[in-house]
């Protein structure tokens, strides 16, 4: 067997691994979380007919009735099938992992268990990868081959950028999605400002920030005199991590960026859920969507 082939035999090895792993919890504990979330969120415009008691106020439709003298209200249909779009960031910073598995590893995972809950559900499923450019765009569809597909390309894309652009992947997200969708933002979000295209998008989709840490990125070990590498722009720096104010402040800056995220977030009124390599992902995603789940059913 040549290079070529090891190489192709590994990669379908792989993808098999993580599509049986993955359909397994689908199957198992996932897919009842992710069909009571988003099963019949979707709804389409139908027609009109006059207002009876206890209908909803907000759903007379104002143009229709000042035109006739009398209320009328809109009536909907549950829409079969919802449009999922999962954008995975596949900039440099993703390969590191300072435990069994780097950050674009657990986004590949988290993107298929999506995928094959979403293809469950009988939705449609597109991909969107980016660093400081849009790197790859898939059509929304459904299948397993399809998925296996998106699957791959999260694995194995080879990108020709480095660095991180959130804004323009969601610039991009708002051009070629133009039906509602619900979106999983999948990335570590070590970018500069996307404010304006976040509330852009999350006006116009059901956006769920999913931000992938390493527990390194947060907080130094006391391992001596180091070089740090910025895996985007290769700028480098020594420091001393048996410094305790280096350490302390190394931690300082890295919670000042989670809390300036957060409030990016909730400012736009944009879930998010954050998933660690060190950790076991399923909890903090099954409890995530059960909070999303109580959150529906009150409203």
């Amino acid at each position: 067997m040549n290079g070529l082939e090891e190489r192709t035999a590994e990669i379908l090895k792989k993808i098999r691994t993580l599509e049986i792993k993955t359909k397994g919890l689908v199957e198992t504990v996932f897919a009842g979380d992710y069909h009571s979330v988003f099963k019949g969120r979707g709804m389409n415009f139908e027609d009109v007919r006059e207002y009876q008691p206890g209908d909803e106020i907000r759903a007379i439709d104002w143009n229709v009735t000042a035109r006739l003298g009398t209320a009328f209200v809109k009536k909907f249909t549950e829409e079969r099938e919802l449009t999922v779009m999962l954008i995975v960031d596949v900039s440099a910073s993703g390969n590191f992992g300072s435990t069994m598995q780097s950050k674009r590893e657990l986004a590949a995972e988290v993107a298929c268990l999506l995928a094959f809950s979403a293809i469950r559900n009988n939705d449609k499923v597109g991909l969107i990868l980016f660093t400081d450019r849009v790197e790859l765009f898939i059509p929304p569809k459904k299948g397993r081959s399809h998925t296996l597909r998106l699957i791959r390309e999260v694995l194995f894309f080879e990108p020709a950028g480095r660095g991180t652009d959130a804004a323009l992947a969601l610039d991009y997200l708002n051009k070629v999605v133009t039906r509602r969708a619900v979106v999983f933002f999948i990335s570590d979000f070590q970018a500069p400002d996307f404010s304006h295209p976040l509330a852009v998008s999350g006006r116009r989709h059901d956006l769920i920030a999913v931000h992938i840490q390493d527990e390194r990125e947060q907080v130094l070990p006391n391992v001596g005199i180091i070089t740090l590498e910025d895996a985007e722009t290769g700028e480098q720096i020594e420091i001393n991590t048996a410094d305790r104010s280096t350490r302390a402040r190394f931690s300082d800056l890295a919670d000042e960026k989670a809390h300036e995220l957060s409030r990016t977030l909730r400012r736009n009124n944009i879930d998010a859920i954050t998933l660690r390599t060190s950790e076991d992902y399923l909890p903090a995603l099954r409890s995530f969507f059960k909070l999303r789940e109580r959150r529906v059913a009150t409203r």
